[in-house]
């Protein structure tokens, strides 16, 4: 239905363009066949006449048609007019030239001080009104149309047409720009004298009031107040030898019209009298005003309703309806809505309507003036985007010409029932009455479904309901079935039966339904199957039983660990004094996780007098990973102390780890030793972040030397480097823990620890407890090890 209005959308655009042409055929041919009449010539002789005259006149054909059908007299009106005479004439040669801008043709000489681009937006103005002038049909529309094409070319704020009547007053017959109270005060205005109006009829000459002040005391000016338009311009339309209609132009603005405006203007009325020569100026109201009129009446109106116009064809028949107002709930079969629907065809909106019972009612309706209730009807509409069928009923009732249709939806009952079936299939439910009365029982579909019972043997009766139960749950439900009857005390009651090989957990809930004197007649109840609710709380408690369990090995595996962790790394309280430096150790555990990690710390005075500093991480957690650092801090301290170089405890120690229980471990390191007496710290590193030296305020990190993180190959290559240390340096090992974090790269972590360490710069002990803390901002995931050495100054 949707894709068959799309096609008669595009058929109505088709036929509104050919009505277009029509309209415009029609003018021309208007115009020709007046000449014809007046000059006895051929069709083909008139159209070329109006060619040549529209060529002379710099127009357009159009234009040249309606200013024709304005200028010639009605035919029987005797006249003897002369060539080349400026009065309305009879004859082709009496009708009047151009007097408007488009009297200046191309080329031609413009005069001083003329502006051509003026006279180039007045062709154009004078184009779309010559234009507009075919969809006209009212005087109504005429204001409007005339509104809106001088509104920006003359400052135009609001237009009125007055046409005036035998008993020499005027009658409003079209506005715009004016509201509807003031049009109601002005709608009738006697023959007064200083009307501006009725002068300009009754001379045929226009009237300028472009002096407020002067303006006020000489006429009796239209506004409430009359100070919203400062100045005004009332122009005659001429008809034959009368002017029946006058327009008004009002502008906000004051000042004169200049003589482009007043030439454009005069070239408007011109066009006008073509047209009300064609149509008249009955002073009828256009469907725009009334639609505008019941438009408001809708927009308070519930549900679906519209205000249909007949369009009748060239037989007189009623072809089609248009929507000249809605409410916003009316819908069409694409999903417009509302104000969506204005100006629309009925057809076109709704293409099952055609020729139907609904239709053939609303044409009864429309000639009898009877009120029409058709029966409900099937009818698809667009529901949240989904085509949906729905019932309607149609009610309509005569307003005028025009008619008022609503529509009342109704849900069908299979509609419901199906809509009860889903929710009984998608809840895995179903619903049970009992007639306490009779005795009889009845079930839907899907309760059979849920109680594994052939339908054919048709529901159990209330009292043989927890036979159907397991034995460990019948006295249970017999209970809530006797004390429901008995007491009328509805019960939910969790109960399983036997399906097959599997047992299935279900629930029912039931209530009485009692008779006037309170009395149990019926029972209601539904039942719904919760197995596989109850099977996925039996799952979730095994799992939440496991994690229990496992959460418990952790938590003992990590406290063992941690003690492991405590007795082979003990932390001293203060710091220490080795080979002439100071020492202190921090050791801060990760925030979250259960498990120990591998990060260890040694700083031991050498037997001859130097120190050892080790700096550890083993990847991993957890007790192997405190084996392995166990195994290679001792290892470590043991061969440095027999005489090894660092380079080779390095290739040692990755040896011993390729060959360790676990030889997929790997582990990171930093070896230094430093010699009192030259005051030099030679260093050596396995894939480690690089110490940080402070000197003199200004800190850096050692350059690395070449190596390689333990337990990553067979044969790696380990070289050394030395630093001289003077009075007063800093020298900070660490771990990666201290700089690493999941969302940044490592040279982010370094350079925080570079700026923290430049500020925080106390030598008094202690201090680095505040300079972890403006390091470690929120959750530690990984321990952190710091060896912080320093030199004493000369003063100390």
């Amino acid at each position: 239905m949707a894709a068959l209005a799309k096609v008669v959308a595009r058929q109505r655009a088709e036929m509104d363009r050919l009505r277009d042409q029509a309209a415009t055929s029609a003018v021309a041919e208007r115009a020709k066949g007046a000449i014809m009449a007046l000059t006895g010539c051929t069709p083909d002789a008139a159209g070329e006449d109006l060619l040549q005259r529209a060529k002379a006149g710099n127009r357009t054909l159009l234009e040249e048609c309606w200013i024709t059908l304005g200028s010639l007299r009605p035919l029987g009106t005797p006249t003897e007019p002369s060539v080349g005479d400026s009065s309305d004439g009879a004859t082709l040669s009496a009708i009047p030239g151009p007097t408007g801008p488009r009297s200046v043709r191309p080329g031609s000489a413009v005069p001083a001080g003329r502006d051509t681009s003026d006279l180039d937006d007045g062709f154009t103005a004078l184009g779309r009104l010559g234009k507009a002038l075919v969809h006209v049909a009212t005087p109504q529309d005429l204001a409007g149309c005339l509104l809106e094409e001088l509104r920006a070319d003359v400052d135009a704020d609001a237009l009125l047409l007055f046409r005036s009547l035998r008993t020499g007053g005027l009658e409003l017959i079209g506005h715009a720009g004016v509201d509807a109270t003031l049009a109601a005060q002005w709608a009738q205005v006697p023959p007064l004298n200083g009307i501006a109006a009725l002068e300009a009829l009754r001379a045929r000459e226009p009237r300028w009031l472009e002096d407020f002040a002067t303006d006020r005391d000489r006429h009796l000016l239209i506004g409430d107040p009359p100070e919203r338009w400062l100045s005004r311009a009332w122009l005659p339309v001429p008809s034959g030898d009368e002017a029946e209609v006058c327009i008004g132009i009002m502008r906000a603005r004051s000042g004169t019209f200049s003589s482009q405006d007043r030439q454009l203007l005069r070239a408007v009325v011109r066009l006008c009298a073509g047209w009300l020569r064609s149509f008249g100026a009955r002073p009828e109201h256009s469907t725009a005003e009334a639609a505008a009129a019941a438009q408001p009446v809708f927009d308070a109106l519930p549900g679906s309703a519209m205000l249909l116009t007949p369009l009748r064809g060239p037989s007189g028949e009623v072809a089609d309806y248009r929507i000249d107002a809605a409410t916003r709930h009316a819908v069409d079969v694409v999903g417009r809505t509302g104000s969506e629907l204005l100006g629309r065809r009925i057809l076109e909106c709704f293409p099952s309507m055609a020729d139907d019972v609904v239709w053939h009612g609303c044409l009864r309706t429309l000639t009898t003036g009877e009120p029409f209730e058709g029966e409900p009807f099937a009818y698809q509409e667009v529901v949240d985007g989904a085509a949906e069928l729905s019932t309607y009923a149609l009610h309509a009732a005569r307003l005028g010409g025009a008619l008022v249709v609503t529509w009342v939806r109704h849900d069908s009952s299979d509609r419901q029932e199906q809509r009860l079936a889903d929710v009984q299939r998608l809840g895995n439910l179903g619903w049970a009455n009992w007639n306490l009365v009779t005795g009889e029982g009845s079930w839907s579909s899907q309760t059979f479904l849920v109680m594994n019972r052939d339908p054919e043997l048709g529901p159990v009766r209330l009292a043989d309901l927890p036979g159907l139960a397991l034995p460990e749950d019948t006295a249970v439900l017999a209970h809530a079935v006797q004390q429901l009857v008995r007491s009328g005390v509805q019960f939910d009651v969790p109960f399983r039966i036997r399906a097959g090989s599997e047992v299935r957990h279900l629930r029912m809930v039931a209530e009485v339904v009692t008779d006037t004197e309170n009395e149990p007649v019926e029972v209601h109840g539904f039942v719904q199957d919760l197995t596989a609710q109850r099977n996925a709380e039996l799952a979730l408690v095994q799992s939440e039983q496991e994690i229990v369990t496992q959460h418990g090995v952790l938590h003992a595996e990590r406290t063992l660990a941690a003690r492991l962790q405590h007795a082979l790394l003990p932390l001293p309280t203060r710091p220490v004094s080795l080979a002439g430096l100071r020492v202190e150790v921090a050791y801060l555990p990760a925030q979250s996780g259960i498990h120990v990690s591998g990060d260890w710390f040694s700083a031991i005075e050498l037997p001859y007098g130097d120190a050892l500093f080790v700096v550890g991480d083993v990847a991993g957690h957890g007790i192997d990973a405190v084996a392995t650092m166990a195994q290679l801090r001792f290892t470590a301290k043991g061969m440095v102390i027999t005489g090894s170089s660092l380079t080779g405890a390095l290739a040692r120690l990755n040896t011993l780890l390729l060959h360790s229980r676990d030889s997929h471990g790997t582990a990171t390191m930093v070896l230094a030793r430093y010699d009192p007496v030259e005051r030099c710290l030679e260093w050596a590193q396995a894939g480690h972040p690089p110490p940080l030296l402070v000197r003199q305020g200004q800190v850096r990190y050692l350059e690395r030397p070449l190596g390689m993180l333990l337990g990553a190959c067979s044969d790696p290559d380990f070289q050394e480097a030395r630093c001289v240390l003077e009075p007063g340096d800093r020298v900070l090992f660490y771990t990666d823990g201290l700089v690493e974090r999941p969302s940044e790269g490592i040279d982010h972590g370094l350079d925080r620890l570079a700026a923290a360490v430049a500020v925080h710069h106390a030598d008094k002990p202690g201090s680095l407890a505040p300079l972890l803390a403006s390091v470690l901002e929120g959750e530690r995931r990984d321990d952190v090890c710091v060896v912080d050495i320093r030199v004493p100054s000369e003063a100390e």
